[in-house]
């Protein structure tokens, strides 16, 4: 059964999710024309428009597209490309290649896009989207597994996956895509990225974090101190990664990230090689501790904030008992 659109209402706006399930395959230039809007890398792209209606799991392949539109903010409601300020989109795949179809419990899904329109970035929708598509797949598809990729220094993006939802970081894949540029990369920054699982049948329930009192125990292993540069929009406060501290054992150790890379890398893309290079910085550390930390079996368990005026976000790993 087809799962039914989903209304709501965030910050005095309504929006509407819905299953795309048009046959239509001028209808689908809209997808690519947003993804270029929220990613801006032309030389990579969705496939043409006809090949996207066919792989539509309502007609001939297994790919899921959700679409999400925007109410006039004087009411009414239009289900267009002008309209539409977010999307989902990914297909079925295999867990095990030996097996491949011959079990229902060797498919999982892989959510390749989730993303909103700059200008509705800050109503908060990545978090039901996701939601549709966790009820679409359970529901209508009978899939309980989702694995996707992201960026480990988006707070964003760990806040929802790692936070939010639980998923389980599998593994650490360096530079993932190579030299990949675009309005949220830059060529280079290595894009590394976690390879996340999400089992949609766990329900997670966490109590509130609390991690200042670990950081004053010295659990933090990211050094990090706060300095005024010149950016491309001129002067501004950034976190710079100064160094990595040892885990010493730790049962829970707490590694910070930026509180906003993605503006980071916007900022320090400029000719002073020394700002430039602060994001590398970042990467080079991270990447360095999330590597030795899982291969001495610490495992990502969560992600959250300090306090304070100026919180600052953090992975917290733990090791097994």
């Amino acid at each position: 059964m087809l799962i039914p659109p989903r209304s709501l209402v965030l910050r005095g706006r309504r929006f509407l999710i819905k299953v795309e399930d048009s046959a239509a395959a001028s209808d689908y230039l809209r997808y690519e024309t947003l993804r270029q809007e929220i990613w801006g890398f032309p030389e990579d792209g969705l496939a043409g428009a006809r090949n996207l209606e066919c792989e539509n799991f309502l007609h001939e392949g297994s790919s899921l597209f959700l679409a999400l539109y925007a109410e006039e903010e004087a009411g009414g409601r239009r289900e267009d490309a002008a309209h539409l300020v977010g999307f989902s989109y990914g297909y079925v795949g295999l867990k095990d290649k030996a097996i491949g179809y011959r079990s229902p419990d060797n498919l999982w899904f892989y959510s390749q896009y989730t993303g909103v329109r700059p200008d509705f970035q800050g109503f908060g929708l990545g978090v039901p989207l996701k939601e549709f598509q966790r009820d679409v797949l359970m529901e209508t598809l009978g899939i309980f597994t989702v694995v996707c990729t992201y960026d480990p220094l988006t707070a964003v993006n760990a806040r929802r996956n790692v936070g939010r939802f639980g998923m389980d970081a599998v593994e650490y894949r360096p530079a993932t895509y190579g030299a990949f540029g675009g309005l949220l990369n830059r060529v280079d920054v290595p894009t590394d990225r976690f390879f996340m699982r999400w089992d949609l049948r766990r329900d997670v329930r966490r109590p509130p974090l609390r991690i200042d009192d670990d950081l004053a125990a010295g659990a933090g292993l990211v050094e990090a101190e706060e300095a005024v540069v010149e950016g491309r929009g001129g002067p501004i406060a950034m976190e710079i990664a100064r160094g990595l501290k040892p885990d010493e054992g730790r049962e829970l150790v707490l590694i910070r990230i930026p509180r906003d890379f993605y503006g980071m890398l916007r900022e320090t893309d400029g000719p002073d090689p020394g700002v430039r290079n602060i994001p590398v910085e970042w990467r080079s550390l991270t990447r360095r501790a999330f590597q030795e930390l899982l291969a001495k079996g610490y495992r990502v368990a969560d992600f959250g904030d300090s306090g304070g005026p100026r919180p600052s976000p953090y992975y917290v790993l733990r090791r097994p008992a």
